[in-house]
């Protein structure tokens, strides 16, 4: 297969997973015999740097030319202030605005090999696998808003949701629900909203339900947010895939993170209604640690692999890497925020290497 990636590595500890997925790709694409061509483009605070906008003209128009794109992180902190007039956050979320990816999924899966890592008890965690459903294009983030001023110190955002935006990320979940069952037996949608008290939540009930309605194979329940947050670490076992808005995901998979331990370890893929996906680790740009050559790139080099499953619909592939990723962690190898206090931590770049060793010995193995 042939295939053109686009890749944006961003700022920070992005610029260091990114090359690290890329890498694991093009073993994928010599041991299968695929070609794979990458090209890198800028966003957030490097492109504002370089172009004064946080997603240059020529980033979006390689990105809508490509078959995926593989994003790292945004963020700087000189951009932090109040004042600023352009974020290097705007970047993405325009980018996923533009590129039509409303759905968001954040798959949260517990791997034996690091039980003891996660804060929750290893029985709660024990057959633990999730996905979040978040919607990516409406909701708060999008909704009309105003800034305070020096004058006027009062401000507002609007959670706005049309029907329709509710219905389209609600068949998707379902959609998934049911791929899922039928390698676990068993298939659930926990929808999350606010309906006792925000009128967008309530149409958000209201539609989810009746899409709930057209699967009735699938078992469906609803949750308010606050439950949710509660439910998710305390039974955690319960959920599959958990649906919600576009806040309340972001807030409930980073709260998800930490059952897998490490935000070091949580893909993400953001889809719409074609092929073309964005791919990305849910963690953030990590100027703290930037540089140094610490950063874990798992959710990064798992994000590769969502990539190859919904984009290119490479599942075989797909598979390898996600393989090749718990093989790696059963040999013992760590990044520093994975790591026990008698852990020898690996560097990125040495978590990456890993990886691919245990992949090309998949292959062998398998041929």
């Amino acid at each position: 297969m042939k295939a053109t990636i686009a890749t944006l590595p961003g700022d920070g500890i992005g610029v260091e997973v990114v090359a690290e997925g890329v890498k694991v790709l093009q073993a994928v694409a010599e041991k299968y015999g695929h070609q794979f061509a990458f090209e890198h483009h800028l966003i957030g605070a490097c492109a504002i740097d370089a172009t004064g906008a946080s997603l240059p003209d020529e980033t979006l128009a390689a990105c809508k030319q490509a078959n995926a794109v593989l994003f790292g992180a945004v963020g700087d902190p000189k951009y932090d202030a109040p004042t600023a007039p352009v974020r290097p956050e705007h970047g993405l979320m325009a980018l996923r605005k533009e590129l039509g990816l409303y759905a968001n999924l954040r798959p949260v899966h517990v791997y034996p090999a690091l039980m003891g890592i996660s804060p929750l008890r290893p029985e709660l965690l024990e057959g633990v696998n999730l996905v979040v459903v978040r919607e990516l294009t409406g909701g708060i983030y999008f909704g009309p808003r105003r800034e305070a001023t020096d004058k006027d110190l009062t401000a507002h955002d609007t959670m706005v949701y049309s029907a329709d935006e509710v219905r389209r990320i609600a068949h998707l979940a379902f959609q998934l629900a049911r791929q899922r069952g039928r390698a676990s037996g068993g298939s659930k949608v926990t929808s999350v909203d606010k309906a006792n008290i925000l009128a967008s939540s309530r149409l958000w009930r209201r539609i989810v339900t009746e899409v709930a309605a057209e699967h009735p194979d699938v078992t469906f329940e609803t949750l308010l947010v606050d439950a949710a947050t509660m439910h998710l670490l305390r039974r955690p076992r319960d959920f599959d895939v958990i649906l919600t808005t576009n806040l309340f995901g972001d807030i409930l998979s980073d709260e998800a993170s930490m059952l897998a331990g490490s935000m070091g370890l949580l893909p993400s893929a953001s889809l719409g209604a074609g092929d073309l996906g964005l791919y990305e680790p849910i963690h953030g740009s990590g100027y703290d640690i930037s540089g140094k050559g610490i950063a874990n790139p798992l959710a990064t080099i798992l994000s590769a692999a969502m990539l190859l499953r919904h984009s290119l619909k490479l599942e075989k592939e797909a598979a390898a890497i996600e393989q090749a990723v718990e093989t790696a962690l059963e040999q013992g190898y760590r990044t520093a925020d994975i790591a026990g206090p008698t852990t020898t931590a690996v560097s990125t770049q040495q978590m990456g290497d890993a990886v691919i060793a245990a992949l090309a010995e998949e292959i062998r193995c398998t041929y």
